[in-house]
């Protein structure tokens, strides 16, 4: 029996009844659509439906001898099988039955004598009805999948990500603050920041292609690389040049990530960075200016092996501050269907500049928010703030 072929039982003891059937349908039985099973009692329809659980349709008299079919429909409801319906045949006016049966239960209802283009329409509308029943069980299944896969996704993500603030208390030099407000179908962003060194301190922001488990997977990857490459002590660009090699060998087919890495040295200001395709961040100057870091491109990782990265180094004042954030936050789109783009996060900058940076990361995620007024968002949305103090 193939899964598009569906299985009827008749139950009745009408010697001439299944020869009329096997007439009736033999085109949809010689095409396998219908296979049909003959019984002349409800205990002998039991014992087939009770070991065959692929029975669609069950067709039953109600008078029969040894159990009759309101006992059998009483048994088969037993069984719980939701995907299982059954059409009850019975005398004209009768309908103290038919309503019996009904109440166990029963589907639909044919009258005697047979009509056989009757039973045809009432055997295609069970059936459709049990398929369209079959596509709602898959969708809902698809559907837990899918909320299991987002949880599992949103736990690998909120659980590797940086999130005691403040992070250095003990560092006097400088103050970092990064928060991530996860979309309906979880990304892949991240965020990072760790000690190099005694004075260095990496700081990384980046967004993986794709949702679900296999970005968050690849984030997580992404963040060790990025942190064990660095620990070398290797320049932006190189820490970058390692990281893209390792994930055009490594990575699944058409999943890649854009990132970018900067270096703060904490005795003097000195911030070196590179840059893998990712939103340029911006500076908030000691005047509250909001100016994008120089534009020195580069690839985003994982597409080609051996590119070349470029490096660039500033000098934060200060109190300066680079703020980092992933497109979640610029393509965050209203019920209009606009999105709030960088003039609006320029603003949202320059408005908060003076705020600690702690509040600046979470006025602007408040300002998205409210722009995008309740609509479900599809990317992530994550900020990293790095203020220098020294």
């Amino acid at each position: 029996m193939n899964e598009n072929q569906n299985l009827i039982l008749v139950v009745d003891d009408e010697p001439d009844l299944e020869f009329l059937i096997q007439q009736k349908f033999r085109k949809k039985i010689s095409s396998n659509e219908y296979e049909f099973l003959f019984a002349q009692n409800g205990a002998q329809a039991f014992d087939i439906v009770n070991n065959n659980e692929m029975i669609n349709l069950v067709l039953t008299d109600i008078n029969m001898p040894v159990m009759d079919g309101l006992t059998f429909l009483t048994k088969i409801n037993e069984l719980k099988n939701r995907l299982l319906r059954s059409i009850i045949v019975s005398a004209y006016g009768d309908m103290e039955n038919i309503r019996t049966a009904m109440n166990r239960g029963a589907y639909d209802f044919i009258t005697k004598p047979i009509n056989l283009r009757d039973l045809e329409i009432t055997i295609e509308k069970s059936l459709k009805e049990i398929q369209t029943y079959k596509q709602a069980i898959k969708s809902r299944e698809k559907l837990i999948a899918f909320q299991q896969e987002l949880d599992i996704a949103t736990t690998i993500q909120t659980s590797i990500l940086p999130k005691k603030f403040p992070a250095f208390p003990n560092r006097p030099e400088f103050d970092i603050y990064a928060k991530m407000k996860t979309a309906k179908e979880v990304g892949g962003d991240l965020y990072d920041f760790f000690l190099i060194d005694k004075y260095r301190l990496g700081i990384v922001i980046g967004d993986v292609s794709g949702k679900g488990i296999a970005a968050a997977l690849l984030m997580a990857v992404c963040r060790t690389l990025i942190k064990a490459t660095a620990s070398k002590g290797l320049p932006t660009d190189r820490v970058l040049y390692e990281v893209n090699n390792i994930l055009v060998n490594e990575s699944p087919a058409n999943m890649f990530i854009t990132l970018f890495y900067g270096i703060l040295d904490t005795r003097n200001g000195s911030f070196e960075y590179s840059n893998g395709g990712h939103n340029l961040p911006c500076l908030i100057t000691e005047f509250g200016m909001i100016e994008e870091l120089e534009n020195i491109g580069g690839l985003l990782l994982g597409a080609v092996s051996d590119v070349e990265y470029e490096s660039n180094i500033i000098k934060l004042n200060k109190n300066e501050s680079i703020f980092l954030y992933t497109d979640g936050i610029t393509e965050s789109f209203n019920k209009d269907d606009i999105e709030f783009e960088e003039y609006r996060l320029f603003e949202t900058l320059k408005k908060n500049s003076k705020e600690n940076i702690k509040e600046i990361v979470e006025n602007v995620i408040k300002e998205v928010i409210t722009f995008s007024d309740g609509i479900q968002q599809s990317d992530d949305m994550t900020c990293l703030s790095l203020r220098y103090l020294k």
